[in-house]
């Protein structure tokens, strides 16, 4: 708050306590001064509610620290819970050699995330993705006959299997989870789709699985959600 904000605020409390409005202007002024001091970092907005919350609870006079305390402590609390990553996809606007650019986005993040303009970026929204549990439902029913250690150092020589589990992981539907439904395939479920060939021989597509078979995994994993 600055010193022209506080004789308002200054007024609101009179409501409650009409001690602390002077009548004189130079003591108004000199009060007014030292509230904002203490109330720099201070929304106005914060400040009036603060007023009334502490007069809600309390007949004793309010002081500049009682609002100064409880915005700082609101403060604590949201950047507690902001992990106060940037991520440059969000601001493509960016360019990625301009530091300057980079430093004054990230402030104004922060800042935006003080004032409650933006929720805090909070570390399970990072780590666990979108879909934690629903990407521990699908592994586990992918199945897994190995410790994870061996299964590391398989993937490579698992090429089908590695990419089953990137796709869960990355929260996207899992094709060879269903059965495809094209007629010339019929593969079953875990079993990658392939097509007709000479002589009744059987080729596996390049692309991986039949564009139905993803509609139909895509249709399952939405109605799981």
């Amino acid at each position: 708050m600055t010193p022209d904000q506080i004789p308002l605020l200054l007024k609101q409390v009179s409501y409650a306590d009409p001690r602390v409005l002077p009548e004189d202007p130079a003591e108004l002024m000199g009060l007014a001064a030292l509230w904002a001091t203490v109330l720099a970092d201070v929304p106005t907005e914060y400040a009036m509610q603060a007023v009334g919350e502490h007069y809600a609870k309390s007949p004793f006079p309010i002081k500049p620290s009682d609002i100064s305390t409880r915005w700082g402590a609101v403060v604590r609390e949201r950047m507690n819970r902001h992990v106060g990553t940037f991520e440059p996809i969000e601001h493509p606007e960016l360019d990625p050699d301009d530091i300057a650019g980079y430093q004054a986005a990230l402030l104004a993040e922060r800042q935006a995330v003080v004032h409650g303009q933006q929720p805090p970026t909070e570390l399970k929204a990072i780590t666990a993705g979108p879909a934690a549990e629903e990407v521990e439902r699908r592994m586990a029913a992918l199945g897994s006959y190995m410790p994870p250690s061996v299964a590391d150092a398989l993937r490579p020589h698992r090429p089908v299997r590695a990419e089953r589990e990137r796709t869960i992981r990355a929260g996207q539907p899992d094709p060879l989870a269903v059965d495809c439904p094209v007629e010339t395939c019929r593969a079953y479920a875990g079993r990658p789709c392939t097509r007709p060939g000479k002589g009744g021989a059987r080729h596996a597509l390049t692309a991986g699985a039949h564009p139905s078979r993803t509609e139909a995994a895509t249709a399952v994993l939405e109605a799981a959600r």
